[in-house]
């Protein structure tokens, strides 16, 4: 009986443990998954940003501005290659998303900056940020910041 209770807290405890894990906020129509960001070495000036951001409306909105307490600046930048060659340009009037649509930010596409980074990003820490939406408003988030490396964010943070 004790072995079958310690069993069930162990259980339980894992798969709390892996909810706790995932962060995802909403705001309005808009479902905001997963903000991550990458670690940066240090007297590294910039970092990234990634999420996704899903609007279940029936009416489109804009993301307009991005501001974070280690961070200067932050802005909405749009990276792709052409020919070859591979440019990164500021999305001033921000992005929209269409309703019915999902926008991934993501490594090599669209992404946020943060600029005069105030310190290094370190893994494992989660940075404070708001997103503000031309309709929804401003939206208060924490970016996880994953390895110096990684790719996608780990995949114990996607658990629901």
């Amino acid at each position: 009986m004790i072995r079958f209770f310690l069993g069930s807290c162990a259980v339980a405890l894992a798969l709390g443990g892996a909810a706790a894990l995932a962060h995802d906020y909403k705001a309005g129509a808009l479902r905001i998954g997963h903000p991550w960001s990458r670690a940066t070495p240090a007297g590294a000036k910039v970092g990234g940003g990634y999420l996704s951001i899903e609007n279940t409306g029936a009416t489109p909105d804009r993301l307009i501005a991005i501001s974070a307490p280690v961070a200067g600046r932050a802005e909405m930048h749009e990276m792709s290659v052409s020919d070859g060659v591979m440019s990164m340009r500021p999305l001033e009037r921000g992005v929209t998303i269409e309703p019915g649509a999902k926008l991934e930010l993501k490594p090599g596409g669209f992404h946020i900056m943060f600029m005069d980074l105030a310190r290094p990003l370190r893994p494992e820490e989660r940075i404070k940020a708001v997103l503000t939406f031309e309709k929804a408003g401003p939206v208060e988030v924490e970016f996880k910041v994953e390895g110096i490396g990684a790719r996608t964010s780990a995949p114990a943070e996607h658990a629901h």
